[in-house]
């Protein structure tokens, strides 16, 4: 299987991830939901007055770990990436998910920004962790 077509089979659709940015010169770590796509992008909303809003703002590196959930011993992956938030309208209604409504009720929300992580490295672990490839953009 290609390796492209492994990693979407982790990161595609809706996942928990845990998404690390920096604050001052500490990592900061929390659980998020991401969509992943076939850009090797992943997205997801949160509130424009969140402390990831504003440390990405500083300073966009993330690193961010996806498993798929299912078994213990299923694939996971860890992605270097760069965050970036929007606010426009444009954007939150093009990656608007019906699950955001109870949170931000719509995407006209001003509370409500989409963050977009790209990937430029993705580290690959394979089923029981037989395997680690790394893709890069």
């Amino acid at each position: 299987m290609a390796l492209k077509k492994q990693i979407l089979d982790v990161i595609g659709g809706p996942h928990v991830a845990a998404v690390a940015t920096l604050d001052g010169k500490q990592p900061a770590v929390r659980f998020m939901v991401l969509s992943g796509f076939p850009d090797m992008t992943l997205v997801g909303g949160t509130m424009k007055v969140s402390n990831k809003v504003g440390q990405l703002k500083k300073n966009p590196d993330t690193a961010l770990t996806v498993w798929s959930g299912k078994e213990f011993s299923d694939p996971y992956v860890e992605i270097k990436a760069k965050g970036a938030v929007h606010e426009d309208v444009a954007t939150k209604k093009k990656y608007w998910n019906p699950m955001f409504e109870q949170y931000f009720k719509s995407a006209d929300n001003p509370d409500f920004v989409v963050l977009v992580f790209t990937a430029a490295e993705i580290t690959y672990h394979g089923k029981n962790m037989s395997s680690m490839e790394v893709w890069t953009r």
